[in-house]
């Protein structure tokens, strides 16, 4: 009787298991690794956190105490004195220095350290904004979805800017390239799959559903279709990511139906307060900074009766929409309040 040798051994009798899931976009990158080295399922294995009892059942925080995938457990001895590895990118630098076969992904370029870096510290941290629920917020350093949306393509715009003019004046540079030459790098196993994300969730957020806003910028688009239909391993990896988010996450979950800014939206007509901000109404200023604006009441009924609004009402018509993304600017308010009343020139 033969045995198919990429058929997985049973997890004790594999050298590394690795705790992921398709939709996983942090955990794709090992994967990706995992896919263009050929290493065989003996050497690592990939199971899902559940078989531990899901994410954050005791067994799987002993492991990754974060609770998040991927994690990686080590099942062999070795050197260093370590069973599990946590974060993508300490796991995804291990398995290639544990399998130096090729492709090398490029450990030590600095373009694609910049990129990789990049992206963890400053896209992925935030990447959360196209698809978490308002009670999950304050994502990063951004209160709510909208400016945390602003930060994410302002990021991919960053990104962008770090492939340089060669890549914008050379029609067929991504024509059997990668982000840094002819040679797949962690930058690309690092950014594709949030690519892939970034494809499928920023339209549900595009302001003008008749023209919508390219998801990627040009460079980088161009380097994602490329690998997307180009190469086999991101290819499979596109669909590995996709299956979940497009039958799971969309059609049977209806995630994004009470999201706001995509099933979610901000129709209310306009107010007053919306032709006070724009100008069209004049009125008497009392305090105004990037967040907020305070105006003296037209009709008193005290002697100081001051109105204070956010200058963007993100959806806040009024009290009764008020939700955790409204966390921050319901606080802005009323510190401005405080401020005025304790304001004797006032009245």
């Amino acid at each position: 009787m033969t045995t198919n040798d990429n058929s997985p051994p049973p997890p004790d009798q594999a050298d590394h298991i690795l705790y992921d899931m398709p939709v996983s976009n942090n955990g794709a990158r090992c994967r990706i690794i995992l896919y263009k080295k050929n290493i065989s399922p003996k050497q690592v294995t990939i199971l899902s956190p559940m078989t531990l009892g899901g994410l954050k059942s005791e067994e799987y925080l002993k492991l990754s105490p974060q609770g998040l995938m991927p994690c990686l457990s080590i099942q062999k001895k070795t050197e260093y004195g370590i069973d599990s590895l946590a974060e993508s990118d300490t796991i995804a630098r291990y398995l290639l220095s544990e399998y130096s076969t090729t492709p090398s992904f490029l450990p030590n370029h600095p373009k694609s350290n910049l990129i990789t870096r990049w992206h963890d510290v400053y896209l992925a941290s935030i990447q959360g904004c196209l698809y978490k629920a308002p009670s999950r917020f304050p994502v990063g350093d951004y209160a709510d979805r909208k400016s945390a949306i602003a930060a994410y393509r302002k990021n991919w715009d960053i990104i962008e800017g770090f492939l340089g003019d060669e890549e914008e004046n050379n029609d067929d540079y991504y024509g059997a390239n990668y982000l840094c030459g002819n040679e797949v790098s962690l930058a690309d196993a690092t950014l594709f799959p949030s690519a892939v994300f970034a494809t499928f969730m920023l339209p549900k957020f595009d302001t003008d559903l008749n023209h919508p806003q390219s998801p990627l910028p040009p460079k980088v688009t161009k380097w994602f279709d490329n690998l997307r239909t180009n190469d086999a391993v991101f290819s499979k990896v596109y669909d590995e990511i996709m299956d979940p988010l497009v039958n799971t996450w969309d059609s049977k979950n209806h995630r994004w139906d009470d999201i706001r800014l995509a099933g979610l939206r901000d129709v209310a007509p306009g107010t007053i307060f919306d032709k006070i901000l724009s100008g069209d109404i004049p009125a008497s200023i009392v305090k105004e900074d990037e967040h907020i604006f305070a105006f003296k009441d037209i009709n008193p009924a005290a002697p100081a009766h001051i109105l204070i609004i956010p200058k963007d009402r993100n959806g806040l018509t009024n009290l009764r929409e008020a939700t955790e993304e409204h966390v921050d600017i319901l606080g802005r308010l009323m510190v401005a309040a405080g401020e005025i009343a304790r304001d004797e020139s006032l009245g």
